[in-house]
This record gives C-alpha cells, sequence and structure tokens, in this order.
C-alpha cells in the first residue's frame, strides 16, 4: 500500500482555519489544536446569539412601546390589547420606530384606540 502524506490536504484545511481564527487572541490564532475548538465554539455562540439578537429586540421595543404609550396616558398591555380589538395590524417594530422617531404620529395611534 503507497504512503500517504496528505502535504496538499493539509496546507488547504491550515488555511481555512488561519483564515476563519484571523483576530482570534494567543494561539487560537496560530496552532490546529487550539484553532479548530475555538472555531467550533465561536460558531456555536455565533448560531446562539443570532437567535437572542431577536429576543434583544423584541424586549428592546416594548420597553420604548410601553415608555411612549405612559407618556400618553396608557399601559403598554393595554395599548396592544387595544390595538389587536381595533384590528390596527401594527407589529412592534413599527410601533417602536412611530414611537421614536414620529411621536405625533404615536399618539394619534394612541388616541385612535382610547
Amino acid at each position: 500500500m503507497p504512503r500517504v502524506k496528505r502535504g496538499t490536504h493539509r496546507v488547504k484545511r491550515r488555511k481555512k482555519y488561519l483564515q476563519a481564527t484571523k483576530g482570534y487572541k494567543w494561539g487560537r490564532k496560530s496552532k490546529i489544536t487550539l484553532m479548530k475548538p475555538a472555531m467550533l465554539k465561536a460558531g456555536a455562540h455565533a448560531y446562539a446569539d443570532r437567535r437572542r439578537k431577536k429576543r434583544e429586540f423584541r424586549a428592546l421595543w416594548n420597553i420604548r412601546i410601553n415608555a411612549a404609550a405612559r407618556d400618553e396616558g396608557m399601559k403598554y398591555s393595554t395599548l396592544i390589547s387595544a390595538l389587536h380589538k381595533k384590528g390596527i395590524a401594527l407589529d412592534r417594530k413599527a410601533l417602536s420606530t412611530l414611537a421614536i422617531e414620529y411621536p405625533q404620529v404615536f399618539a394619534k395611534v394612541v388616541s385612535s384606540v382610547k
């Protein structure tokens, strides 16, 4: 059976790891045995954080809507309930944008459901 040295394959793999771990600290950017677990862990964190970001933004929108609604004399839960009952289909992101960038429009939305 012929001897297999894996020269080009190993070089390609090392280049891939070097590219992926660029910017990491200490041996995680230069040593293969430390690169691979660092890459896997970074990927796991990235995957989880992409999902966490959605949660955090929705919570931020809720806080902004609540603050703006209380300025208009209404609680968040009451506002959302009234919007659903009136059939006004504004999502939380849109309501948050209205509250921050167009407070007069948000005030009209709140007054329409009071």
